[in-house]
């Protein structure tokens, strides 16, 4: 599954790697990033090799080789650099694997200036996506024993929206619609402009047919206007467990619902107890807390 999904995301990876570089190196417009704009680096012999590790301080989930990679491979190619030539890496770990703090997470082997200039780019990345991960993993082992799935949602960094996407999965997490564009999320204010609950659900069946419908409600009255309307997911927005409980037993299966708001780990078995389908959280990719990870050259 990850692999497909990378798969997916190689061509947004490439993008995302190419501004971070351009913004790291003070390249602008349609100008490509050189390695040689990297004045530091510059301090170096030409052609100085170097080997250098990188490890975890903490435990983690790893997330992000791909893009580890795509920073190493960009600058070799900035310089024009053969296969023969290019910087070799060697992970000692996968995408998806818990690692303990101090583990080696990888070995760069190259040229010096290269693995300096991309040092920085690289482990933002590895430590940003590896902390969504960690994260996320945390959650799921809180509602291990349930049928309950955990959601990730739009409340995503700007521009590492898949990137985040792809590592809530690495942490055994499910995604939520990706944008805008694949389904239906029908909230308080499209209720508000539309007329009502009934008349946007049956307003969006007509548009896209194909696409899932889900409604945000705040009571028990919007639950079963959901309801009768055909809604397929029915978020319960700030929902007591208590009025969860009664959710459950008036939706009998009708429709998947989903509990939504202030989702804090502490109190996530709570609310699986009722028997619910999903849980959303957005802190999963917005209270990020990165992963200390350190380079050192050997």
């Amino acid at each position: 599954m990850l692999n497909a999904q990378l798969e997916k995301l190689q061509q947004d990876i490439s993008k995302t790697i190419a501004w971070a570089l351009c913004e790291d190196l003070g390249a602008v417009g349609d100008e490509t990033a050189q390695a040689s704009q990297d004045i530091t680096a510059m301090l170096i012999p030409e052609n100085e090799q170097a080997v250098a590790t990188v490890i975890t301080r903490e435990d983690c989930i790893v997330c992000g080789i791909t893009w580890v990679n795509e920073v190493f491979k960009q600058l070799d190619a900035s310089l024009n650099r053969t296969t023969e030539q290019a910087t070799k890496i060697t992970w000692f770990v996968n995408d998806g694997e818990a690692v303990a703090a101090n583990s080696t997470l990888f070995e760069l082997e190259g040229d010096a200036r290269i693995l300096l200039t991309g040092e920085r780019v690289a482990l933002n990345f590895l430590q940003t996506l590896s902390g969504t991960a960690t994260l996320t993993s945390k959650y799921v082992k809180e509602l291990s024993g349930s049928n309950t799935k955990l959601l990730d949602t739009r409340k995503t960094l700007p521009g590492l929206r898949s990137a985040q996407k792809y590592a809530v999965l690495c942490g055994g997490g499910v995604n939520h619609r990706i944008g805008l564009f694949d389904a239906f999320l029908i909230k308080e204010n499209h209720i508000a402009a539309c007329g009502g609950i009934s008349q946007a659900v049956a307003t969006a069946k007509s548009n896209h047919s194909d696409k899932t419908v889900e409604v945000e409600v705040e009571s028990l009255d919007e639950l079963e206007q959901a309801l009768s309307a055909g809604a397929d997911i029915i978020m319960l927005d700030n929902f007591s467990p208590a009025m969860i409980e009664q959710a459950v037993t008036a939706t009998r299966g009708k429709a998947k619902l989903e509990v939504s708001g202030n989702m804090t780990i502490e109190i996530l078995q709570e609310y699986t107890k009722a028997g619910v389908d999903y849980i959303s959280s957005g802190a999963l990719t917005k209270h990020v807390n990165a992963i200390d990870l350190s380079m050192r050259f050997k």
